[in-house]
């Protein structure tokens, strides 16, 4: 009797372990099937996401754009600093006309295309891009760009405030939120660009509640010791900003330009309007020419005797742009100038 005892103890035994050794298998089977599926849909989420596409309303129309696109070449000084923020890794640049602090600017790695007075296009083409951005000084070059790249989705971001535009602010301001939305989604940065946009505005808002609708304002441009003048409406980097916080100009002249270097107007003319304040662009701090030392806007203003008897200078109501805001026009180079107009006008 207790040797059938026994038998019937091992054999229990036995179905207890097979029973075990089962269920071991078909758990281990069922978590090697989840990780098989887990990768094989991160895999297609990647293929899906290389493989998509964004239609992109460019200053020519519409053009359909691979989102994350692997080789990227980026013309447009407005972009440099929002795709570094990003992470994007650019393929050719006009590493000439980028800010020494934007990293593009030494990465070895960057095909040179130069500058736009004598771009090598054909650094493009040897690049073999899946896109390029177009923009800013390289506008003028959007067609021979795209005869040279045909394969290449080609955007054009630039942003309209010229002589001839009706609403140089409205465009100045949308095109902004504009060309930030788009590089977010080309780039699946969405929520990113929304952070900057709110950014942006809220240093619009904060700029226009701090000015008091009345305080005449001169924009001025100081370029190889000379101080320029920086029209409203259309004048280079100030000029839109008229109409966006609804400033009263101090002077307004006829066949104003959008000069880079801004429009001659002698500063005796400019210290005679009197202005409450004085907004500078310091074109020399962003652009060393030729190796010869530039002398800063504020030494420029203060050698001024013309201008010392304004109230903008006497009451030190002076306002300059970053220094790199010539060649760094990105949304956060606006987002700190208006952040800076709103503290100075707020005082």
């Amino acid at each position: 009797m207790n040797k059938f005892k026994f038998i019937l103890f091992m054999a229990v035994f036995v179905l207890v372990l097979a029973a075990c050794s089962n269920t071991d298998s078909e758990e281990s089977a069922t978590e090697e099937d989840a990780a098989t599926d887990e990768n094989t849909t991160e895999e297609e989420a990647s293929e899906d996401a290389s493989s998509s596409t964004v239609e992109i309303e460019d200053a020519h129309g519409t053009v359909e754009v691979p989102v994350n696109p692997e080789t990227v070449v980026a013309l447009d000084n407005r972009t440099f600093e929002t795709l570094e923020d990003w992470g994007v890794e650019l393929a050719a640049a006009p590493q000439d006309l980028i800010p020494a602090d934007i990293s593009y600017s030494s990465d070895e790695s960057i095909e040179n295309i130069g500058n736009h007075r004598e771009p090598n296009l054909e650094a493009i083409a040897a690049v073999n891009p899946d896109l390029v951005i177009v923009g800013q000084r390289f506008a003028g070059y959007y067609e021979d760009i795209k005869e040279i790249v045909p394969e290449a989705a080609v955007i054009d971001l630039n942003i309209d405030v010229s002589e001839e535009a009706e609403t140089p602010g409205e465009n100045f301001e949308n095109g902004f939120k504009n060309i930030t939305t788009q590089l977010g989604q080309i780039f699946d940065k969405s929520d990113e660009a929304e952070a900057l946009i709110t950014e942006f505005e809220d240093s619009i808002t904060a700029a226009q509640e701090a000015y008091d609708g009345e305080s005449t304002v001169m924009s001025v441009i100081v370029s190889g010791g000379s101080i320029n003048f920086s029209a409203p409406g259309n004048g280079r980097v100030w000029g839109p900003m008229y109409e966006i916080f609804d400033w009263q100009p101090a002077l307004e002249v006829e066949e104003s330009s959008t000069d880079h270097q801004g429009d001659e107007v002698s500063v005796e003319a400019i210290a005679e309007t009197n202005p409450d304040w004085l907004f500078v662009l310091d074109r020399d701090a962003a652009v060393s020419s030729s190796g010869e030392e530039s002398i800063p806007a504020q030494d420029v203003i203060a050698d001024s005797p013309a201008l010392q008897n304004t109230t903008a200078v006497s009451e030190d109501n002076i306002v300059y742009a970053p220094e790199d805001t010539y060649t760094n026009e990105s949304i956060q180079t606006y987002i700190e100038l208006f952040n800076n107009l709103a503290e100075a006008l707020a005082e």
